[in-house]
């Protein structure tokens, strides 16, 4: 089985905008709450909602082949780990482009 990397607290702050002792508090208020941990396939609206992205722009990155998914009866589902693994290729030093 992979071994999974976790995102770099400052970096995910940073991004966000936000202090990272307020990101670290939000954590460790929020540990408790875990959800389904045997939660293996988000649908769409899942997947979009802890991107940070609408479904329209989601369905992009899953047509363009950047996150994969999977047909399961009429549902598309995304696993959770494309969802970490394509934050963490954008959070690379190569993710992070010019502003526009």
């Amino acid at each position: 089985m992979p071994q999974s990397t976790s995102l770099p607290l400052a970096q995910i702050a940073q991004l966000l905008d936000v202090p990272e002792d307020s990101l670290r508090a939000l954590i460790a208020a929020r540990s408790g709450d875990q959800g389904d941990t045997t939660l293996v396939g988000l649908t769409v609206a899942e997947a979009a909602r802890r991107m940070g992205v609408g479904r329209t722009t989601l369905y992009k990155y899953i047509s363009s082949g950047e996150i994969p998914s999977a047909k399961v009866g009429r549902l598309r589902r995304v696993p959770i780990e494309a969802v970490n693994d394509f934050l963490q290729r954008r959070l690379s030093p190569e993710g992070f482009g010019t502003a526009a």
